[in-house]
């Protein structure tokens, strides 16, 4: 089978699309025929060495697709179902045999690049409007990335959830994509300092909760916005991990709590992945969402899609398919 790994960590030169052995699926495994990958922050980060594995490491975290075969004490799922997964690695490739228990099923009425492009970014804004934070009607949060991919499903789910949602961009155009997403507010901060913005908006008092995947570029001015008792959400590292912290810091600016939440803790139960994943194929079944793909490039062009993806010129979804 065609794949994309790395042996050696480092830029997308270290990408490798070579043949690998289809692997066999061993006790509570599915192996899975895969018609379409997400693209996300989080395959750059293995790639770089960033997030630790021992090479060689087959990226991609999400994917849609057709089980093939099952090992002898599977029962969950059976070859022909459609399925989809978002919190196991090896995605970039044709096939993946992957623990059965962390496949959903897929509803025919969603085609494979919409359920693989929503699995990982749709359950992350979840997990995070949901529990992490979980947001009510008349709380305020501030989402950076507004337009990206992660940065939609988080405004629509805010909103899904009552809150007033404060968008931040880096252009015109995005402002536009981040409004239509479903924006109250949208801050282009390359052109306004968005925690001064933040609190006008706010008549000073600040956000209930920031949800910040930029990391290092952002950090300083995020906590700036958050209201006393607030909630700063670091949950990717777009710009570069944040910098060490002194804890009295979240003192002086207000009592702020602060987490560093990851995918894999929020859907370590087959219930709570069940809750997630359903919701969100739901939601896009009946059409209360809409993934938007930016672009589609074949397997053999991963190394463009995460330059890409790393450039932030992107609006919506990147999809590779096999």
């Amino acid at each position: 089978m065609k794949a994309v790994f790395v042996t050696e960590f480092g830029g997308v030169d270290k990408l490798q699309y070579d043949d690998l052995p289809v692997p066999e699926p061993v006790e509570g495994q599915a192996l899975v025929r895969i018609h379409a990958i997400g693209v996300n922050f989080i395959d750059i980060y293995f790639r770089t060495g960033l997030y630790p594995a021992a090479p060689p490491v087959i990226l991609g975290m999400e994917a849609a697709g057709v089980v093939e075969a099952v090992a002898p004490d599977v029962k969950s799922v059976k070859p022909g179902d459609r399925v989809a997964f978002g919190t196991v690695r090896g995605a970039y490739a044709e096939y993946a045999a992957l623990p059965a228990w962390q496949l959903v099923p897929v509803p025919d009425e969603v085609d494979f690049q919409t359920a693989a492009g929503a699995m990982l970014q749709g359950m992350t804004a979840h997990y995070l409007t949901h529990s992490t934070y979980p947001l009510k009607q008349g709380d305020t949060c501030l989402v950076h990335a507004a337009a990206g991919g992660a940065g939609q499903w988080i405004v629509a789910a805010a909103k899904l959830r009552g809150a007033r949602v404060i968008g931040t961009t880096s252009s015109a155009a995005k402002a536009t994509v981040a409004r239509q997403a479903g924006c109250d507010e949208v801050i282009n901060y390359s052109e306004q300092q968005f925690d001064t913005e933040v609190r006008r908006l706010t008549e000073g008092r600040g956000v209930d909760v920031v949800y910040d995947s930029v990391g290092a570029a952002t950090w300083e001015r995020s906590l700036n916005s958050i209201k006393p008792r607030g909630m700063m959400v670091t949950f990717g590292n777009a710009s570069g991990p944040v910098p060490p912290m002194a804890p009295l810091v979240l003192n002086q600016k207000g009592s702020l709590y602060l987490t560093r939440p990851k995918l894999g803790d929020y859907t370590s139960t087959r219930a709570e992945l069940e809750w997630r994943a359903s919701d969100i194929l739901r939601w896009l079944k009946d059409g209360t969402l809409k993934l938007q793909i930016h672009k589609v490039y074949p397997l053999a062009e991963a190394g463009q899609a995460q330059t890409d993806l790393e450039s932030r010129a992107t609006t919506g979804k990147l999809i590779l398919i096999p």
